[in-house]
């Protein structure tokens, strides 16, 4: 097994460790992803007043804190843009 398909313990089944994967970006990049309500209201109980199987839209920074949630990929570019951050999709 080669270093880039495994950085992390034999264990885990990461291709790279959590600590590594947020570093990257250096503050520049924002990541982009789909989410539903339900995910968002069952991992954040009782924050937000969100209608279930809503589908939204997530913005977060590299290291993983929330930007923005919005029913809006154009509005979540463009609040990444505005920020300087150059927003990338994830899956």
């Amino acid at each position: 097994m080669d270093s880039f398909t495994k950085n992390s313990s034999a264990d885990d089944g990461k291709i790279m460790p959590d600590a590594a994967f947020r570093q990257l970006g250096g503050g520049s990049v924002a990541y982009l992803r789909r989410v539903s309500s339900d995910d968002v209201l069952a991992a954040h109980p009782g924050y937000l007043d969100l209608r279930p199987g809503m589908k939204l839209w997530a913005l977060h920074s590299a290291d993983g804190q929330p930007i923005m949630l919005t029913d809006s990929r154009e509005a979540a570019i463009a609040n990444a843009t505005e920020a300087d951050l150059t927003p990338v999709m994830v899956h």
